[in-house]
């Protein structure tokens, strides 16, 4: 007597129509929140604007503004609505002003879904965009961004290796336009690496706290272990904790504190053979991570790394 489950003969047709079907609704709900998240810092940057314009210009006004929004916001929506977060939502209202978004300029408001649907890329493209200060050179990576389809990794290695100086000079601009539509595996970014993004976080208001690493997950798993094999100064922090460098993000593995040195230890657990690059990283993170001490104290805080 065969006891196996009984399934249709068609069971793989069913299982890979509702593969496909979770993969569009998950890629549709991460275009819905991109798009309604540009929007909103879009809006939240031309009100700003306009109460600066109400101030006659004054760039103290401006700069108390936002300031006063900053200490009022991030209490309450996270830390997504601090200083920094609003100087680039009023930098890219100024970049893409009323006149280039909106049909009637003049128009006092519109209706959130509606204004969601004039910004095809993702807000992560806008801020690396707000970095390209050259605004024709701006204009063509947009464009060639909504043109090719580049992810924001592709129109990020695009705008590093000066595509737009380099195809200025170029003789035959057509093959390299072409070539440029090529993206490369590392620029492929699926829909669950889009809502772990720390912008769509921030907006959220969401914990970030995820292991990328198995090895991640058993040091933490063995934690106190972990912590007597380092030494009993050792005081663990936090992990996947998040840096920004300029308009770039890093994710540092795990932090520790070392009470008697004073200062932190960042960890960034890697697989494989250790890299120039990696290196390059190492040397990068740990002047990010500086923490001047408090009065109270003597000394520097300063942060290792290791790997």
């Amino acid at each position: 007597m065969n006891d196996a489950p009984l399934v249709p003969e068609n069971y793989i047709d069913i299982h890979e129509g509702i593969v496909k079907l979770l993969g569009t609704a998950r890629a549709a709900s991460v275009r819905t929140v991109n798009a309604l998240m540009t929007a909103t810092y879009w809006e939240i940057g031309r009100r700003i604007v306009d109460s600066e314009q109400a101030g006659q210009q004054r760039a103290e006004y401006g700069e108390a503004l936002i300031r006063r929004l900053a200490s009022d916001l991030t209490p309450r929506f996270g830390r997504g609505f601090g200083w920094r977060n609003l100087m680039q939502m009023r930098a890219f209202f100024v970049a893409w002003p009323s006149s280039k978004i909106l049909q009637t300029p003049s128009a006092i408001s519109i209706a959130l879904p509606e204004l969601a649907t004039k910004f095809p890329l993702p807000w992560s493209a806008y801020v690396r965009l707000l970095s390209v200060k050259n605004p024709e050179a701006r204009i063509f990576y947009e464009a060639e961004a909504l043109r090719a389809g580049w992810s924001v990794r592709q129109l990020d290695r695009q705008i590093s290796s000066l595509f737009y100086e380099r195809i200025a000079l170029s003789k035959n601009k057509a093959a390299m336009l072409e070539k440029a539509e090529t993206a490369e595996p590392s620029d492929v970014v699926t829909p669950e690496e889009t809502i772990k993004d720390p912008f769509v976080l921030e907006f959220l208001d969401l914990k970030d706290e995820y292991s990328e690493s198995d090895m991640e997950e058993s040091l933490i798993e063995h934690l106190t272990d972990f912590l007597l094999e380092l030494g009993d100064d050792f005081t663990f922090l936090g992990r996947q904790r998040r840096l920004r460098i300029d308009d770039t993000w890093f994710r540092i593995d795990l932090v520790f504190f070392h009470r008697r040195l004073r200062c932190l230890l960042i960890v960034d657990l890697k697989v494989g053979k250790f890299s120039y690059a990696d290196a390059g990283q190492m040397h990068l993170e740990c002047p990010a991570c500086f923490v001047p001490v408090t009065k109270r104290h003597t000394g520097t805080r300063r942060a290792y790394g290791t790997r």
